[in-house]
């Protein structure tokens, strides 16, 4: 008899959290490593006939399928896009894959295809292949949705966790937990109802203000997981302290007054439009200012820094105390992005 015990897929797996991380480290990436493999990184950094070019590909399971602020297919495109943009990139073309459920209204589809193409326009990218499958009634939730992603870097900044260094400062342009409570309010399942609307928008007037700065170490957007998630695998990388602020992490007044009813914890929620930035202490105030000036950035604020110690993620509370920010394993809201 075989004593080790079968495991099966959760969704947990798809949080954002360790049990994703043990997934993506322990089964995919352990059979397809190769050295151009990087998987704390959103894009790969690729070569091509002397160009320099980012890679990217994600995937889009939403419910509901249109939302106050967006829809799967626009979400789509700013996903994308934006996994491009905190890689320092210019993002130029996509493909998309669409996955319909028989018995999905042609009304509904053509909405979602509108909210997408508005939506590359606006980021300036062109959806140039793709492919289409009808999958039976019950079986596909309406439409899923799968791009990929190439873009242009048009600089010789290098980005990515082992450029963190103590003392660094870490930066969001925005408020946290929009996106997460805006789809959570959509779904009518909690009888709470509200005006608050996804922060999902393209990022990359952000990521492309800050490239110029010599102390820029790295970006990412927090997505599923939301800030916490982010944080804990920078800690883990660097195996240093990131310390959190919680009197200057943005919080829109809606999302704290539905988290504090539902339970949820808004620094986990996903962001569709948000970017974390780790950049050296002497820049960090350039770097706010300039992303305070961007149109929509008012929120933009320091948050956090680097700190020599061990590999946690602590959040200093209003009060003046202290508390660690775990790593994600439960799934609190699926199905968000």
């Amino acid at each position: 008899m075989n004593d080790k015990q079968e495991k099966f897929i959760s969704l947990a797996h798809g949080n954002g959290g360790r049990y994703m991380r043990e997934l993506i480290d322990d089964l995919f990436a352990r059979h397809l490593a190769n050295p151009l493999l990087n998987t704390q990184n959103d894009a790969a950094s690729l070569t091509l006939e002397q160009t320099e070019i980012a890679f990217t590909t994600d995937g889009f399971t939403v419910n509901p399928l249109e939302f106050p602020g967006g829809t799967i297919g626009s979400l789509a495109i700013h996903g994308t896009v934006n996994d491009l943009a905190v890689a320092g990139a210019i993002p130029k073309y996509l493909s998309l894959n669409a996955f319909i459920e028989e018995g999905m209204s042609f009304t509904q589809l053509e909405r979602i295809v509108k909210s997408m193409a508005q939506a590359a326009s606006e980021a300036g990218v062109a959806i140039v292949t793709g492919d289409t499958k009808v999958v039976p009634r019950g079986e596909g939730a309406g439409v899923f949705f799968a791009t990929s992603g190439i873009g242009i870097k048009t600089n010789n900044i290098s980005l990515g966790m082992s450029q963190i260094k103590t003392g660094d400062k870490i930066l969001v342009n925005g408020t946290l937990g929009d996106h997460g409570t805006a789809v959570m309010l959509a779904r009518e399942q909690f009888g709470l109802k509200g005006d608050l609307q996804s922060d999902a928008a393209s990022v990359l007037a952000y990521t492309q203000s800050l490239l110029s700065l010599e102390g820029l170490r790295f970006m990412r957007d927090p997505t599923r997981g939301g800030l916490a998630s982010v944080c804990n695998e920078i800690s883990r990388a660097i195996k240093q302290e990131v310390h959190l602020f919680q009197t200057e992490i943005p919080i829109h007044d809606q999302v704290e007054s539905v988290c504090e009813i539902l339970g949820y914890d808004p620094l986990y929620l996903a962001c569709e439009g948000r970017v974390v930035a780790v950049i050296a202490e002497e820049q960090a105030q350039q770097a706010l200012e300039i992303w305070q000036a961007i149109e929509g950035g008012e929120n933009a604020s320091i948050i956090g820094e680097i700190k020599a110690g061990d590999a946690y993620v602590v959040l200093q509370t209003e009060l003046g105390g202290e508390r660690f920010l775990e790593e994600l394993e439960d799934d609190p809201l699926p199905r968000i992005c």
